[in-house]
């Protein structure tokens, strides 16, 4: 598990995140969530049929885009226009954020991503301040090699689900 003592809370360096990261990231994003939702475009439409046939509130349908994390491909069109990136921390709701120290808040400098290093490492078997600190690393070591080992990571989380709720 890649998680940060607590002692070893520090501060989100944005310093070390370049203009030409944050451009090459945004590039990155935009072609693989538009090759992503051309590709998946089949995938979708059995989705949609399927959940169309099968009728309660949590669907057996569901429950297999829920364990797969299939719910979560539509994002791409919000990484396509912008809102969101393939890689960083998940956006957090409204009332969560209410709640948040400074030290949280920090996790709210970059763009909320799909996927991060929370998704995996542990995901829902984690605890908030544990998905804090790993959103902090991630801020803190920003870099396309990053995202891909990240994106990469994601993969086999999907293939091989643990802690998805």
């Amino acid at each position: 598990m890649e998680t940060a003592s607590s002692h070893d809370q520090g501060q989100v360096d944005l310093e070390n995140i370049t203009r030409t990261y944050i451009f090459t990231k945004r590039c990155f994003d935009f072609t693989a969530s538009l090759v992503g939702l051309v590709l998946l475009s089949g995938v979708f439409f059995v989705i949609a049929v399927l959940i169309k046939l099968d009728d309660p509130r949590i669907t057996r349908v569901g429950r297999v885009l829920r364990k797969y994390s299939l719910d979560e491909l539509p994002q791409l069109y919000n990484v396509l226009r912008g809102d969101m990136s393939l890689v960083g921390p998940r956006p957090p709701l409204p009332r969560e954020v209410v709640d948040y120290t400074d030290y949280d808040r920090q996790r709210l400098a970059v763009v909320p991503g799909v996927t991060g290093l929370w998704q995996v490492s542990g995901r829902n078997e984690l605890n908030f301040s544990e998905m804090v600190a790993l959103d902090i690393q991630y801020i803190n070591k920003a870099c396309l090699s990053e995202d891909v080992r990240i994106l990469l990571k994601t993969v086999m989380v999907v293939v091989h689900p643990k802690g998805a709720y």
